[in-house]
């Protein structure tokens, strides 16, 4: 049986190297075309050593393939998918330009007008575990961001029951990876070791995705998000804490209330490979390397304030993994094909 041809575009980046590593051992693929400017005409090997496993030139266009995952950077990835799209090749987009539905997000929230937006209602939102159905019969996929996937998957049980009320805080803390590969003064090791920093206080490009996708889970209630991300010194990993208010009433006052908030999370991601809602407070290494999510709600039994914690890595279930994930649901290849693998410890 032959296998389906895919390709990278932007395979220098962090996303795009980790599609190839993960790609690269997918048993029903086969990872065909890989494209960079920067490293145009080398083989991939040579730019990344981890991966001279991998027989393939890096070129400057795709070649002949079914299916595409573009790891370019947000309003380049747009340019580069529209044509491909028109070619009848399958897209799953890493960046932003597909995420949001509302094309006057981009210029206030990207600062680019969007080259494509008869595109957007088409595009699926990639997050698998909400929008399974409709990723499976799409031929756009936008994966979602690193930040919202954390927040989100967190949030999502509690919002859907309206165990909740409206205002909503998200406290993230990533790895540097997720700033990207291109060199800058604030992820130099010098300015990012033994140091910890909380940054677009203003408000994240990744809040209107949350606020989008926890909107869509319950019509009743309009969430008022405050969003605070922060870089700590490590490569990998997002760690999310979220607070916000039960509704009175929902949940049993007391210890029992924690162990109904449980079995509603485990009710809701019952079905889920990926989701796992666990009985401590996860930590980012535990999911390191893997495309797995570690949720923990508990209740503030003194304030009576929702308290959930989730894990992920930013890379993978934030990044790679995910796409990897939502192509197998396109293609109709069980979910977890070629991503299974635990997480790395320590």
């Amino acid at each position: 049986m032959s296998k389906t041809k895919v390709g990278i575009i932007n395979v220098t980046g962090y996303a795009g190297v980790e599609l190839a590593r993960l790609l690269s051992k997918h048993p029903t693929v086969e990872l065909t075309s890989v494209t960079g400017r920067s490293a145009a005409g080398q083989p991939l090997g040579k730019v990344f050593p981890h991966l001279s496993n991998i027989d393939l030139t890096i070129t400057t266009e795709l070649g002949d393939v079914d299916l595409a995952f573009s790891a370019m950077p947000h309003k380049e990835s747009a340019k580069e998918i529209i044509p491909l799209l028109k070619k009848g090749i399958k897209i799953v987009d890493i960046s932003s330009d597909f995420r949001l539905k509302d094309p006057a997000a981009y210029p206030a929230w990207y600062s680019f007008n969007h080259p494509g937006p008869e595109l957007l209602n088409e595009a699926v939102f990639g997050l698998t575990e909400l929008h399974r159905s409709e990723v499976a019969s799409a031929r756009l996929v936008a994966n979602p961001g690193c930040y919202p996937t954390g927040a989100i998957l967190a949030f999502a049980p509690a919002v859907k029951a309206g165990i909740i009320k409206p205002d909503i805080i998200v406290d993230s803390k990533s790895g540097v990876s997720g700033a990207g590969r291109t060199l800058s003064l604030n992820t130099h090791f010098a300015e990012v070791n033994e140091d910890v920093s909380a940054y677009s206080l203003e408000g994240h490009r990744h809040l209107p995705e949350i606020t989008q996708e926890l909107s869509l889970l319950n019509k009743n209630m309009v969430p008022n998000i405050t969003f605070i991300p922060h870089l700590i010194p490590m490569t990998r990993g997002i760690l999310t804490t979220g607070y916000a208010t039960l509704v009175p009433g929902k949940l049993t006052e007391g210890p029992k209330g924690k162990d109904e908030l449980r079995e509603l999370y485990r009710a809701f991601y019952k079905d889920e490979h990926f989701v796992k809602v666990v009985d401590f407070p996860p930590h980012t290494k535990y999911v390191s390397g893997s495309n797995f999510v570690l949720i923990y709600p508990t209740i503030d039994l003194r304030t009576g304030r929702l308290v959930v914690i989730s894990a992920i890595d930013n890379l993978v279930k934030g990044a790679a993994g995910q796409a990897i994930q939502n192509m197998n649901v396109m293609l109709g290849f069980l979910e977890w094909k070629g991503i299974d693998a635990p997480a790395l410890y320590p």
